[in-house]
């Protein structure tokens, strides 16, 4: 258990460059609902009799409260593995299913019971729906909204409804955070070149070539 939360750490602190550090990946909304399922998991796995009874008392309550107020769902026998990570914590239900590592969840994701198998490095965007006896394969990105309903081989990028659309490369591409440029930066004119220069939308300057008087005249 300890070696799974551990990696979990990691991979939420990777993933948000401007929240560093164990407190602060502690106080994120989505972090009870992981840590109630990596405790409720742990917990079945005991084989001393009356121990595991009485540890599984607050898990069943901790995981109504996150229903309740997070509305999320992650079954105790789910066997998901290191690097979980779920970036808004809404409308999420995993059934008993192997998952593998480094699973990336958006909010409305659903896992059918019928899944037989999600591989690893598989990023569920926001809405998709897992319904049927279907596979997932290994480095697999589900576009938002998606319902698949058949097997998804390893390194792909599937959309639809259904989900028929099947492209190659199944890396979700991240992007950074980045913080607004004030206006006065973005505008300024570069030095030594005689041109003005213009943002471009992402904060870098582009220069913009100025026409004389006697080219106008021309």
């Amino acid at each position: 258990m300890f070696e799974n939360l551990r990696a979990d750490f990691q991979a939420a602190m990777g993933d948000r460059k401007m929240e560093t550090g164990w407190w602060r990946v502690l106080l994120h909304v989505e972090m009870p609902a992981l840590l109630c399922y990596r405790y409720s998991h742990w917990v079945l796995t005991l084989r001393i009799p009356v121990v595991r009874q009485l540890l599984m008392i607050p898990a069943l309550f901790w995981q109504r409260f996150n229903q309740l107020f997070l509305g999320v769902f992650i079954s105790p026998d789910a066997e998901i593995g290191p690097g979980m990570v779920i970036h808004t914590p809404q409308g999420l239900y995993i059934p008993p299913v192997k998952i593998g590592q480094g699973a990336t969840f958006q909010s409305g994701v659903l896992i059918g019971s019928g899944c037989k198998e999600i591989g690893e490095n598989v990023y569920f965007g926001a809405g998709c729906k897992i319904v049927g006896d279907c596979k997932i394969g290994n480095n697999v990105v589900i576009v938002a909204n998606s319902v698949v309903i058949t097997d998804v081989p390893d390194n792909t990028t599937i959309m639809g409804v259904p989900a028929r659309i099947k492209l190659p490369g199944g890396k979700p591409r991240r992007f950074p955070w980045r913080a607004a440029q004030p206006a006065a930066e973005a505008s300024a004119p570069s030095k030594g070149n005689g041109h003005a220069t213009k943002a471009n939308g992402v904060g870098h300057p582009q220069p913009v070539t100025q026409t004389s008087n006697q080219q106008a005249s021309a």
